[in-house]
């Protein structure tokens, strides 16, 4: 039987563990040699100079200033010093909403927990129901509802207690989502031009025989949007085109690589094997093998470019469509286009680097089939999942290991061993489980086809946080509750089974704290100690790293993983709601995960992670709607925890709770969602108001013309590839003889055309259509 001595060690010992990776941070994050690991932000923006250029030859690798080491935490404070503007200005809006989703944590919980252990902890605590019972349970337990005796008039408490909780929560929420909505419009507002401001995406544009899909899309908009309009990009599939220039980048790197290491000593000039991995065949001049490789690879980039610019099946049914102003984006996104409202499909366009393009290039009409298929997949995944979790957490125990193991009984025993086990094994055996889940619920959201890295990050989460929900929680419950309990469920009779049922759920506590404690206290540890970006690096540079370039690569930075960090954050918000009215003794450990964990994030936003993306806070009503629905379920449990304990009185003021919250939800969603999936007008003519008069000569056809290109096709190593794409499209566009009468009425001919807008061979069949 657990005790609060043995949660208190197995807290002590996570505690050490966490520590030790602070201080294995503090160290080596000071050491030259590994600041491309910890700061490789400042490295991406140009403003640090890697140490190891500068001073002598020992303190190029290693700190000799031994009074950094005595300041080993002064990371903490200097994370914590940067204002959230200055914040905002450095790592982008979406980062510093994401932080305030740990302080949003600390605004429900402290003041909850201070209410509890005020409160409700008294009330628990004075009871002996437990120790009258023949239930296995640990002196945490004592502090739990579990311990209050059936049909007591102490659950009145309870129910004041979640009906406490319940207003306090829904305050802070609102009010929240009403600071990061104005945050989110004022952002919007104060932004600097981008493309996507100015342009949408179009799908499922209808076939048309007279008109190719480039043709077909400057008419309608010329059409329809005919003051607005601008210009458009046609969306191509260019996937073999992709895996060429992938090939020929690595083939320069090595041209790179090779010519830097002959300038550096030209007495020889290097050499490769050109067999397997370079170790066998023939020995030739690496120089000359890779100016060759490229120059082959050249042509066929050239070929395949041409092919796919004149192959009509290479062209999909989407383009990207820029306008003159945010207004007359705005107007088009957010209306019918179509009296069929199948074609013509409108939505904002995601910012340029969040473009998914491998998936721009699926069709329209396969989208329902594809995330048919995925539900269902998903379904046995979460489902079946649940058997290996079940059994894991049947053994991670020390009755577990007794029963598989007899002749460790001895061994286990020993206090400190035990503690070990209790602090340690079940919630490292549940995270080992789920090491692989975000990977593979990533490749669902890119099968789905969704055309933006934030959409695929936020569907891959909100399936992250179900699987969680039912394998993690639902499932510890159920299934722990099953083994532990199974010698007293044998014994008694059918009608006692529900209430031994109630009673165990609150005992689920002692595993959530001991998962709270591996996952969240020492998992924050680990993350800023950055263990395998430090390994991978030293490998790479060692191993693999040629030109500069590579250890730009190297480096690794990574990103906030939106898609599995939010939904582990849902998970304790989840376990705090529910276990605040049933086990407040949890309320700590989560307080202490959100404050250390918004320091270490804070820290790694300033130094280390690059976001890929901004979408301006697009997430927070996920975010919001998951604690809703936590919330929801706090209250439903506690609902059939206290009809297993005779509180049948308490039922229908209970029932009231979630119409409350579901009410509440509603109306947050119809106050403040709108300002995450629409963008006012308004707010879009003032601002092309005050740009027009700022700056009225700005040539926005120029800003907007190649931002939505596919990248194989621009910039980068392809020059060649792009002074041919310009070339294209500087050509006049021609009108279409077409026999549609509309045509007759279709204004001039549009000098704003995108590039590739006109294909030559297009132009070639002009005349001979009738």
């Amino acid at each position: 039987m657990a005790s609060l001595g043995d949660i208190g060690l197995a807290a002590a010992i996570n505690l050490l563990s966490a520590f030790t990776f602070l201080i294995a941070f503090a160290i080596l994050r000071i050491q030259p040699i590994n600041d491309r690991v910890y700061f490789p932000k400042w490295y991406l923006k140009g403003l640090r100079t890697s140490p190891l250029h500068t001073g002598a030859f020992v303190s190029k690798f290693v700190n000799l200033d031994f009074k950094s080491y005595i300041r080993f935490l002064n990371w903490m404070p200097a994370a914590l010093q940067m204002p959230e503007p200055e914040l905002i200005d450095h790592a982008g809006l979406d980062s510093a909403v994401y932080l305030r989703i740990y302080l949003l944590g600390l605004k429900i919980f402290v003041p909850i927990a201070l209410l509890a252990f005020s409160v409700m902890v008294p009330v628990n605590w004075t009871n002996d129901t437990l120790k009258r019972s023949n239930l296995v349970y640990s002196s945490i337990d004592k502090l739990s509802i579990s311990n209050i005796p059936l049909g007591s008039n102490r659950f009145w408490t309870h129910l004041v207690m979640a009906y406490a909780f319940t207003f306090w929560t829904c305050y802070i929420l609102k009010r929240e989502y009403q600071i990061i909505a104005t945050m989110r419009l004022h952002f919007l507002a104060s932004e600097r031009r981008r493309p996507d401001q100015f342009t949408v995406l179009v799908r499922n544009v209808p076939p048309d025989p007279d008109e190719s899909v480039s043709e077909l899309v400057e008419h309608f908009f010329l059409v329809n949007h005919p003051d607005h309009y601008l210009t458009h990009q046609v969306i191509y599939n260019a996937k073999k085109l992709s895996g060429l220039v992938a090939k020929k980048k690595k083939k320069q790197n090595w041209l790179d690589y090779y010519q830097l290491k002959y300038s550096r000593n030209q007495s020889q000039r290097p050499t490769k094997k050109t067999g397997f991995l370079g170790l066998c065949g023939n020995k030739v001049d690496a120089i000359d093998f890779y100016t060759e490789e490229i120059d082959k690879l050249s042509k066929e980039i050239e070929l395949e470019r041409e092919k796919v610019i004149k192959n009509p099946k290479s062209i999909m049914p989407a383009a990207f469509v820029s306008f003159r102003t945010r207004w007359g984006a705005a107007v088009c996104a957010q209306t019918q286009q179509s009296r069929n409202p199948t074609t013509w499909l409108t939505e904002w366009a995601p910012e340029p680097r969040d473009v998914y393009w491998n998936n721009m290039a699926i069709p329209y009409v396969s989208l329902t089939i594809r995330r048919l298929i995925v539900a269902v997949a998903f379904f046995f995944l979460t489902f079946f999942f649940m058997i290996p979790i079940a059994f894991v957490q049947s053994l991670a125990n020390i009755e577990g290991i007794e029963k598989v193991a007899p002749f460790l009984k001895a061994f286990i025993e020993i206090p400190f061993i035990k503690s070990f086990i209790q602090g340690f094994l079940p919630g490292i055996a549940l995270k080992i489980f789920l090491i692989f889940l975000p990977t593979i619920l990533m490749i669902m959201s890119k099968f789905e086809g969704f055309i933006s890295t934030s959409a695929l990050e936020r569907r891959s989460a909100t399936r992250y946080y179900i699987f969680q929900f039912i394998n993690v929680f639902l499932g510890s419950i159920i299934t722990g509750t099953a083994f532990q309990q199974l010698d007293k469920f044998i014994h008694l009779s059918a009608n006692e089974i529900p209430k031994t049922i109630g009673v165990s759920i609150p005992m689920k506590a002692t595993f959530f704290i001991t998962y709270i404690m591996v996952d969240g206290w020492a998992g924050c540890a680990g993350e800023i100690l950055r263990l395998k970006p430090l390994i991978f690096y030293h490998l790479k540079n060692f191993l693999l790293v040629k030109t500069e370039k590579d250890r730009e690569e190297a480096m690794d930075p990574g990103t906030i993983g939106f898609n599995t960090g939010e939904p582990q954050i849902q998970l304790y918000f989840l376990l705090g709601l529910v276990y605040a009215v049933v086990t407040p003794f949890l309320l700590p450990y989560i307080i202490i995960f959100f404050a250390f964990a918004y320091v270490v994030y804070r820290h790694q936003i300033i130094n280390v992670y690059n976001q890929e993306y901004e979408s301006a806070a697009a997430f927070w009503p996920d975010v919001h709607g998951r604690i809703i629905f936590a919330l929801v379920i706090s209250q439903l449990l506690l609902m059939g925890l206290l009809s297993t304990k005779e509180a049948s009185n308490s039922t229908p003021l209970l029932i009231t709770l979630p119409v409350l919250t579901i009410w509440f939800h509603r109306f947050c969603k119809g106050r403040y969602e709108p300002a995450f999936i629409r963008h006012p007008l308004q707010e879009a003519m003032m601002k092309d108001t005050l740009e027009r008069a700022r700056e009225p000569n700005f040539n926005l056809k120029e800003f907007l013309q190649s931002a939505y290109i596919h990248p194989v096709f621009k910039g980068g190593d392809e020059d060649s590839e792009s002074e041919a794409m310009s070339e294209v499209g500087e050509q006049e566009p021609v009108l279409v003889q077409t026999k549609r009468q509309s045509r007759r009425n279709t204004p001039a001919p549009s000098k704003q055309s995108s590039s590739f807008s006109s294909p030559p061979h297009e132009s070639a069949d002009k005349h001979s259509r009738p």
